[in-house]
């Protein structure tokens, strides 16, 4: 079989621009003047939320959101799952429903064959069909790096959006799926070794903790992707004017993380994530456990603040103090 991962650069969501850099570079374009838009603007640009949301009407607001990567994966069809999972969970964490999706595919197609294109495409028909979301059409370029994702448009009620800006001191911090996807995904592409337990956790849909934490009354959430644990709550804090607390021993781990990370199958992404989050962080841990709670998770879990059944709680918001993340 030929190895996927071997044909990119990085791998899933460690792919993505530094939040640093990419905040920087979008800085101009919040606030723009819409002419006569058909519907209000209730998330966009402002602070970096997991998806735009408009209200078109007074039970309704249209979710929309884009995401794509290289294969994080070997497996064509396993890529193809787990990608179409990550798109959809923008939705889900905008406490919304996938609605309609379409294929976003760049690919070599002179070095890999286009019937491995398809094993992708059909993976990730799949899952979008589990979500109960149509998937028609799509585009494609001819890419010298294989790319896959989706842009998926989802329904939601505007009162009860999850949102990043929404958080409130004395709520709790619900994680609704393990870290460590990103450092065992570094030790795949190193290896060849393929993890289950990862690839599990990749193709879970989030669907059912966002319904969880919609019904709970919940409205603050994000997921948990390239950024790492430490800079999705960051992002959420800032935007929220509270300071997060984790609570490091209460945070799960995917088998075979810690000794992914002891071996130094670390990522450039999770470096930068936790480089990013650094000076507005206080902790008296070591760098291994800060670098795990970093880590570049691809179609990671749900952060929710509040609590919900079944799933561990990491830590609390606090009122806003010297720091933005403690981690104790």
């Amino acid at each position: 079989m030929q190895r996927l991962t071997s044909y990119a650069q990085g791998g899933g969501c460690a792919c993505k621009i530094p939040p640093g850099e990419l905040e920087s570079v979008v800085a101009g374009l919040v606030g723009a003047n819409v002419t006569r838009p058909f519907g209000e603007l209730l998330v966009g640009l402002d602070d970096g939320d997991d998806a735009a949301a408009v209200r078109i009407d007074g039970e309704r607001a249209v979710i929309a959101t884009a995401d794509f990567f290289t294969p994080v994966v070997d497996d064509p069809y396993d890529w193809g799952r787990i990608a179409a999972a990550n798109a959809l969970s923008d939705v889900y964490a905008m406490g919304g429903e996938p609605l309609v999706a379409v294929n976003l595919l760049c690919w070599p197609r002179d070095v890999l064959p286009m019937e491995i294109a398809a094993r992708a495409l059909q993976g990730g028909v799949e899952v979008a069909a589990a979500a109960g979301c149509h998937v028609a059409g799509g585009h494609s370029i001819d890419d010298p790096e294989p790319k896959y994702g989706m842009a998926v448009t989802g329904l939601a009620h505007p009162d009860r959006l999850l949102r990043n800006d929404s958080g409130q001191a004395g709520l709790p911090l619900t994680l609704t799926k393990p870290l460590g996807i990103g450092v065992l995904n570094s030790r795949h592409k190193t290896t060849g070794e393929v993890f289950a337990q990862a690839i599990d956790a990749m193709t879970t849909l989030n669907r059912d903790a966002a319904r969880s934490a919609v019904a709970a009354g919940c409205r603050c959430a994000t997921d948990v992707t390239g950024f790492g644990l430490l800079g999705h709550l960051y992002k959420l804090a800032r935007a929220s004017g509270v300071t997060a607390v984790v609570d490091a021993a209460a945070v799960p781990y995917l088998d075979g993380a810690r000794a992914a990370l002891r071996d130094g199958f670390v990522s450039g992404g999770t470096r930068r994530n936790l480089d990013w989050v650094r000076p507005h962080l206080r902790s008296d841990h070591g760098e291994d456990e800060l670098l795990l709670l970093a880590d570049a998770q691809t179609s990671g879990g749900l952060l929710v603040v509040g609590e919900l059944p079944g799933y561990p709680v990491v830590g609390e918001l606090v009122p806003r103090g010297p720091a933005t993340l403690v981690v104790r």
